[in-house]
């Protein structure tokens, strides 16, 4: 499935810092990912082309596994289909990123985010700060503009 040998590469840095995760499921994050990065873009259409265009496959073919990778079980095709619960990636996301800070560092910052999309979401997350980043390790998509549609997601912080 993976002609391109960088996101292979890339592939294995996530299986390993990602061990929970099926071995399809570590591939849909890497190319998801790779795609997101050498792009600069989240769109499912220039990601899919992309990864298309460097792993010798065709644009819709990638793009109908791109969406299967984060729909939920019941809207993806065959039996054996699984939804990935994103929140079980947070802790091993922290700790990759704290592992990749220089080891000088006694303390790390955090900042808590709401940034809306549109009037339609809003995307809560927490980021590590590092050098004028903010880098997301947890978040939580809401449906903007509800009154207290935000207490929940404090609510189960605590």
């Amino acid at each position: 499935m993976l002609k391109n040998k960088y996101l292979k590469q890339w592939s294995c840095i996530v299986s390993e810092h990602m061990p929970h995760l099926s071995i399809p499921q570590a591939i849909g994050l890497a190319t998801w990912s790779f795609g997101m990065v050498m792009t600069k873009s989240s769109s499912l259409t220039q990601v899919s082309k992309f990864i298309a265009s460097i792993n010798q496959e065709k644009p819709n073919t990638v793009r109908q596994r791109l969406k299967e990778w984060y729909q939920e079980a019941e809207a993806k095709k065959g039996d054996q289909r699984c939804s990935l619960d994103v929140s079980s990636c947070f802790a091993p996301l922290l700790l990759w990123v704290i592992n990749l800070l220089p080891t000088k560092i006694e303390q790390i910052a955090l900042a808590l985010d709401a940034t809306s999309i549109s009037n339609k979401f809003t995307v809560l997350s927490i980021n590590v700060l590092l050098a004028g980043c903010g880098i997301p390790i947890a978040w939580c998509i809401v449906e903007a503009g509800e009154p207290g549609s935000w207490k929940p997601q404090g609510a189960k912080t605590h």
